[in-house]
């Protein structure tokens, strides 16, 4: 297959374009800066423009672009950037995509767009699946807007699945914020540690979009692991695979005054999220449990 890539730079992407190009994939990778290799093609997701015709031949797009949502305070400029960055981008690939039947019909094709978990709010200790209806919060208005500028693909006929992605557990990524604190036995639960962290192992996350690539499956998908945990199961999960402690408590009041709105949302809420479209499908995960996907994770000594 001939895959186009974005957000190729990011925790996801690097290992994804590696496998799919072990896979024998062909592989090109869009980018906003100007490109330095033969397989980087310019896009401006900002202004929804791509290079005429560079989809055309493409059989997939697996689109990760977006703004890290806790990379900074939750500001009203930050949000805005959050949410732009994902409908932007998935608009430009969906009409792209879109172009592309026109160009071409009667070619399969298939866009594999970002999503997240975060399309629930906040749901308490309740099973969640991908039959459950968007929450209120702004990461569930983000999400619902950046899946729903997939339209153009899929009215055009492109196969369409919607990747809810829970907590990556891969190098990088908020593991390795966690780590350094977690080795000096500085780590410990947040919040009152009830709420459940839908988690995946990175390699499980690349996967099952090589897995979806091909499988028949359309709409929504969660891409979490199938044992969802609380984040005091998680804390300790961590601290046992780095051999320290982990007896402190982040009181919320702390957590607020810190992180402001994004406490409220991304932290001290959380989704019960089990992947039954995935398993439905019939993909087997390589790391059932958290902690087969922390010790996937951690480096080896």
């Amino acid at each position: 297959m001939k895959v186009a890539v974005t957000g190729s730079t990011g925790m996801i992407g690097p290992e994804l374009v590696r496998v799919l190009r072990a896979d024998g994939h062909d592989v090109l990778r869009l980018v906003r800066r100007t490109p330095r290799t033969a397989d980087e093609h310019r896009w401006e997701p900002a202004h929804r423009r791509l290079p005429p015709g560079l989809l055309d031949d493409v059989d997939a797009v697996v689109n990760l672009a977006g703004v890290g949502v806790a990379d900074k305070r939750w500001t009203a400029k930050h949000k805005q950037q959050v949410l732009a960055s994902r409908v932007d981008s998935t608009t430009t690939v969906s009409h792209g995509l879109a172009d592309a039947v026109a160009a071409q019909p009667g070619r399969e094709r298939v866009l594999l767009s970002a999503s997240a978990v975060g399309w629930y709010g906040d749901t308490g200790d309740a099973l969640v699946d991908e039959t459950v209806p968007a929450g209120e919060d702004f990461l569930a208005r983000v999400c619902a807007e950046w899946e729903a500028a997939t339209g153009p693909a899929a009215g055009a006929g492109v196969r369409v699945a919607t990747l809810r992605t829970g907590l990556v557990l891969g190098r990088g990524g908020l593991l390795g914020r966690l780590l350094p604190l977690f080795r000096l036995g500085l780590g410990g639960k947040l919040g009152s540690g009830q709420q459940y962290v839908p988690w995946i192992s990175l390699r499980d996350e690349v996967d099952a979009i090589r897995f979806l690539l091909t499988a028949p499956v359309s709409g929504p998908v969660n891409l979490t692991g199938p044992k969802p945990v609380t984040n005091a199961a998680f804390t300790q999960a961590l601290a046992t695979a780095v051999h320290r402690p982990a007896v402190l408590t982040v009181p919320r009041p702390a957590l607020q005054l810190a992180l402001g709105e994004f406490a409220r949302v991304g932290v001290l809420s959380g989704q019960r999220a089990v992947p039954r479209v995935l398993e439905a499908a019939g993909f087997t995960f390589g790391d059932t449990t958290v902690e087969a996907a922390l010790r996937s994770a951690l480096p080896r000594p």
